[in-house]
């Protein structure tokens, strides 16, 4: 079973691997915003980007973390995921967890979604 791997501009990692069915990827908002809102709303098209270059599409993720720099946004985080989500048939198993994050970032996402 062959691995495809989508590499992007970061050394040492992919920004979507493709292996058995599934495509996993991962996403920061590209440059600096102060906000979390748009900092969300940034990495949510990069993550799209990055999952159909992988081969999927964010209606088959089925499974999304998302690393939040400070867990008292999260409901700013919220607004702007659930806008880009949509419909309820396309909602994923997903978790929120704060961590520390590199560099200026407020929210990393990272998803296993269904291959096409």
């Amino acid at each position: 079973m062959s691995i495809v791997r989508t590499h992007g501009s970061a050394e040492g990692r992919t920004r979507a691997t493709k292996h058995g069915g599934l495509v996993y990827a991962v996403a920061t908002a590209p440059g600096a915003s102060p906000s979390m809102a748009e900092q969300t709303r940034l990495t949510l098209e990069a993550l799209e980007k990055n999952l159909v270059d992988g081969g999927s599409d964010k209606t088959r993720i089925v499974q999304a973390t998302v690393y939040l720099m400070d867990m008292s946004k999260k409901a700013e985080m919220d607004e702007v995921w659930c806008e880009w989500i949509g419909e309820p048939e396309n909602w994923p198993q997903r978790a929120c967890v704060g961590a520390e994050l590199a560099g200026d970032n407020l929210v990393e996402i990272v998803v296993v979604a269904a291959a096409k």
